[in-house]
Parts: C-alpha cells; sequence; structure tokens
C-alpha cells in the first residue's frame, strides 16, 4: 500500500512543475503584452501632445496674422477670402506703375513678420499673384507691353519686398494673371479699381522629385 501512494506521488511532481513552469511562461507572456501596450500608450500619448503642442502654435500664429490684418481689413485696403489675402492696386501701386507707394510698403512690412511665423512648420508657400482690369496699358506708356507685363512686375515688386522685409525667399514665389480671374464688373471705375489687385495666398510646397 505505501509503495502505490509513493509512486502516485512522485508521478505528480512532474506534473506540478509542467504547471508551474506554464504559468511562468503564461505571466512572462503576459507581462510581455502588458509592456507592449503600455509602451504603445506612450507613444500615442507623445504624438496626441505634440498634435495639440502644434495646434496651439498654428492657433497663435492665425491669430497673430488676423491681428496684423485687422486695421487694413477695416479700412478696407485689404480682403480676406478662403485664406487669400488680396490688397488693391491703388494701396500699393500708382496707376500703371510697378513702384511701391509708401502706404503699400509700411503695408507690406507689417505682414512680413505674421506670414512668416504663419508659414513656419508648415509645408507651404506663398503665392504673390498680380492682377490688373481689362483695360490695356495707356498709350505712350513704353515700360509695360501689355497688362500681363504689368502685372507680372508688380508681384515681383511685393514678393521682393516681402522679402526685403524678413519673409524666406524660399517660401514666397510670384505669378502673373493679367485681366483674368477679375473679382468684380470691369464696367465701372469701382469694379476696376477691385480687379487691379495684388493677392498673397498660401499654397503646398512643390513635392519634390527623386
Amino acid at each position: 500500500m505505501s509503495m502505490d501512494i509513493d509512486g502516485d506521488a512522485e508521478s505528480a511532481t512532474p506534473v506540478w512543475a509542467a504547471f508551474g513552469d506554464l504559468m511562468s511562461v503564461l505571466l512572462g507572456v503576459f507581462v510581455l503584452i502588458l509592456v507592449g501596450v503600455l509602451g504603445v500608450q506612450m507613444q500615442l500619448s507623445n504624438r496626441l501632445d505634440q498634435e495639440v503642442k502644434q495646434r496651439r502654435l498654428e492657433a497663435q500664429r492665425r491669430k497673430s496674422l488676423e491681428q496684423a490684418l485687422a486695421v487694413p481689413l477695416a479700412s478696407g485696403r485689404v480682403t480676406l477670402v478662403d485664406g487669400r489675402i488680396g490688397i488693391r492696386g491703388s494701396v500699393l501701386f500708382a496707376l500703371n506703375s510697378d513702384q511701391l507707394q509708401p502706404e503699400g510698403r509700411e503695408l507690406l512690412k507689417s505682414l512680413a513678420g505674421p506670414l512668416s511665423d504663419y508659414l513656419q512648420a508648415r509645408d507651404e508657400i506663398l503665392m504673390v499673384s498680380g492682377f490688373t482690369d481689362d483695360r490695356q496699358v495707356r498709350d505712350g506708356n513704353s515700360q509695360f507691353a501689355d497688362n500681363w507685363e504689368l502685372s507680372a512686375r508688380r508681384a515681383l515688386t511685393v514678393t521682393r519686398a516681402l522679402v526685403a522685409a524678413g519673409v524666406h525667399s524660399s517660401s514666397v514665389f510670384a505669378a502673373a494673371f493679367g485681366s483674368e480671374q477679375p473679382v468684380s464688373s470691369n464696367a465701372d471705375e469701382e469694379g476696376r479699381a477691385r480687379n487691379r489687385r495684388v493677392e498673397i495666398a498660401p499654397v503646398p510646397k512643390p513635392s519634390k522629385s527623386g
């Protein structure tokens, strides 16, 4: 009888040892899973914090830009539509001229800093676009061949003024539209005055070709 009991005890020992090993393995797997889950949660938390900080910075930059535009917007010298800053041509230039007027130069200086801050950490650059009304350049004005050239020269003038005021040269470029894409009718002087304008708009950076 005692021999049977001893045999049963000896056969039970390996079972408990195997069970203990199994529990150790399961515990190790559980710990690994827990560590992995905690690691993923920490990464997600860090990404969320970075995203929140980035959005706060962008909100501050937008607020700074809006504050810089508040006075000229209220006075009608500037418009803001769908993120495009429109500046009336009469604020920047005399009729049929590409030379900045003092008022226009000061306005661009006031916008350069907020625009630079707005572009910081964004995958965008500024497009400075020149527009004219549909009337041809006055007879006797040999400086410009047509409205295309006039709008191009004005866009370049504004672009250079922004760069001189602190906008990085790699963050801005000029474009010319001539009398195309009017925002008002060219049937009267008020409409033509609104069409003579320069627009500053953020656009996506061109992708780098491999």
